[in-house]
């Protein structure tokens, strides 16, 4: 287990708290956030899978304040 921490992007959380904490729909998220249906559902999918790994692994989760460098996103892959 290492404490590396796993970096989500905001909008990963904004979608998550749309769809997840509010009950919204992914296309009524989408029309919130100005997306499409399915960029919300790729950034419902990183972003949960970010989540359970941080869980699994006891890893910190950090909100990222932009998004990562290609160079460190493809190492949390």
């Amino acid at each position: 287990m290492g404490s590396e921490p796993i970096y989500i992007e905001p909008a990963e959380v904004e979608a998550l708290r749309l769809v997840d904490v509010e009950g919204l729909s992914q296309e009524e998220a989408g029309d919130r956030m100005g997306v499409s249906r399915g960029t919300v559902w790729r950034l419902l999918k990183s972003g949960r899978k970010k989540m359970v790994e941080a869980l699994i692994k006891a890893r910190p989760l950090t909100i990222s304040s932009q998004p990562l460098p290609k160079s460190l996103q493809q190492a949390e892959e």
